[in-house]
């Protein structure tokens, strides 16, 4: 039998497994992209990006993160390629600790390592960090620790061509003209592709590509990410010696040690405003400079008056309820939609690829937490519900 043609658009976390898991699994893969694999705009771009399995009572992603975790070890096993590096979490809350505390209850229920420190011990064993009075808990997550994305989003495309997949540098004209079912789409430029099955993760662009289904339930928002310079031979803020972090307190601040040589990471997980990821500014703004200064500060003093390396402005394509949105269109059988990665999909590219592959085929079904028909519901949380 001639196995089924499957267009993916999109090459980022979400896309690239997706499409290289359907080649394994013997379809005739296209895998499209308008700018190339960890590109700059892309919400899968930048150096790293922190992997975890914390996520209070969202136990769907707990399970996604673990098997998430398997797939990314058995990837660096088989290539030699150490996309994942193993640092541990350390998450410092302030008084509001509610989050952690349902996390450990989760982890260990699945077997995982979780300590819940003081903050007198946690500064035992990171004299690095201050843990003034702000922090009054500390949970340490031990499987935790960061992946290189850009890296990693190139490699995938690699495997895929390899195993004999192909990859076209090519951008798609929106909005989609859906028909039931979707035989073709359009490309920039002139021409098109046919397929007898579509796959768009299109990150956030996937609203402007279906504007009546998703439309404003994926939302992207700017997200500035700072990389600041280390004293020269001191180790103490690289891997091993300092793991990711994340402070929980007013607003979510975290960290990942190393990136590549390019320098001490610090970003603002709280959602920004509305943002042009095709042509908007990518410069950081002076009053985002000041602000993680000021944290710097206050929680790594010994980098206190670090040089500022470089920054990098990424998005976030937010739905309502940080929810990934993993469904059918509901005009085309043929047409998938996955998206809505909201600051925290990057980790679970390997898992969804499964996941997607499955549903493409036909062997598997849509969890109803991921599809569109809960978006017509008011959102549960406001912004931080991922980490509820």
């Amino acid at each position: 039998m001639t196995p089924p043609h499957l267009v993916v658009v999109g090459a980022g976390a979400f896309g690239g497994w997706t499409a290289l898991e359907l080649r394994r699994r013997g379809a005739r893969v296209t895998l499209l992209d308008a700018w190339g694999p960890g590109n700059t705009r892309a919400s899968s771009g930048g150096e790293t990006r922190v992997i975890r399995a914390t996520y209070g009572s969202r136990t769907i992603y707990t399970t996604l993160a673990i098997r998430a975790f398997e797939l990314w070890r058995a990837h660096d096993a088989r290539w030699q390629r150490g996309f994942f590096r193993s640092t541990g979490a350390l998450w410092m809350f302030g008084a509001d600790d509610a989050f952690g505390r349902a996390s450990a209850a989760v982890l260990r229920t699945s077997n995982l390592v979780v300590e819940e420190l003081t903050p007198a011990d946690a500064a035992k064993r990171f004299p690095q960090i201050a843990f003034d009075d702000t922090i009054t808990s500390v949970l340490w997550e031990a499987m935790a620790g960061y992946l290189f994305a850009r890296r990693a989003c190139e490699d995938v495309v690699e495997r895929l061509i390899a195993e004999g997949g192909e990859y076209r540098q090519s951008q798609v004209t929106g909005p989609v003209a859906v028909t039931a079912p979707l035989r073709r789409i359009a490309l920039a430029g002139g021409g098109a592709i046919e397929a007898d099955a579509f796959v768009f993760a299109c990150g956030p662009w996937l609203g402007r590509l279906f504007p009546d289904v998703v439309g404003p339930h994926v939302t992207p928002t700017r997200q500035e990410v700072y990389y600041f310079g280390t004293p020269a031979g001191d180790a103490r803020f690289l891997d091993p010696a300092m793991p990711v972090w994340i402070d929980c307190r007013e607003r979510v601040m975290y960290g990942i040690p190393g990136n590549a040589n390019r320098g001490f990471k610090v970003a603002d997980d709280t959602p920004g405003p509305p943002f042009d990821p095709t042509d908007g500014s990518r410069d950081a703004t002076p009053a985002g400079i000041a602000a993680v200064r000021a944290f710097l500060n206050q929680r790594f003093p010994a980098l206190a008056g670090a040089p500022l390396l470089g920054s990098e402005v990424c998005q976030y394509e937010a739905s309502p309820d940080s929810h990934f949105i993993i469904d059918r269109h509901p005009g085309a059988p043929n047409v998938w939609l996955a998206g809505g990665g909201s600051g925290h999909g990057f980790k679970m590219g390997p898992a969804l690829g499964e996941m997607l592959a499955s549903c493409v085929l036909g062997t598997a079904t849509p969890d109803p937490q991921f599809g569109l028909a809960r978006l017509a519901a008011p959102p549960r949380g406001g912004w931080d519900a991922k980490w509820s």
